[in-house]
């Protein structure tokens, strides 16, 4: 079977940057399945993917427009410490969720601290960076009707929603 649009996928990767410093990896653990074509990837590996069977292994090097967008400058901006309730030590690295404009929930990372004004930055940790990405296909099968109407695969047993 060929991975394609609604398929349940299974690889094993070893992400690193241009450094070929590791970022990341799924060798020694559970391999990452997704369902190919619901955006659970970014779009240049599953691009990449399409296609392929079974025990293929491939390198891909994924561009920053195809991977987790540019480093946006906008996307940094300076907040109050009171925006922080319940934080007793803020310091610059630390990671916490917020609501974006669209309601939607996202990670930023505080940048820096000075006083009562907190640098924030909502951009992806990976954001402007090309990926290079080791893949070996392990698993492609049918997704259910479930995996389909939520958007992503189902572990084995149960699924909570």
């Amino acid at each position: 079977m060929l991975i394609a649009t609604d398929k349940v996928v299974a690889i094993e990767y070893t992400l690193t940057d241009d450094a070929d410093e590791v970022l990341d990896s799924s060798v020694g653990e559970e391999p990452l399945v997704y369902l190919h074509g619901a955006d659970n990837i970014v779009p240049g590996l599953e691009q990449a993917l399409e296609g392929k069977a079974v025990g293929d292994e491939l390198d891909v090097v994924v561009e920053p427009e195809d991977g987790y967008g540019e480093y946006l400058a906008e996307l940094i901006s300076i907040v109050d410490r009171d925006m922080f309730e319940g934080v007793d030590e803020l310091e610059a690295g630390m990671e916490f969720e917020a609501e974006s404009p669209d309601g939607d929930s996202q990670i930023v990372l505080v940048r820096a601290v000075d006083g009562d004004e907190v640098t924030v930055d909502a951009n992806h940790p990976l954001a402007g960076q090309r990926l290079h990405f080791k893949v070996k296909v392990v698993e492609v099968r049918e997704a259910s009707e479930d995996e389909l109407a939520h958007g992503h695969p189902h572990g084995e047993g149960d699924h909570d929603h």
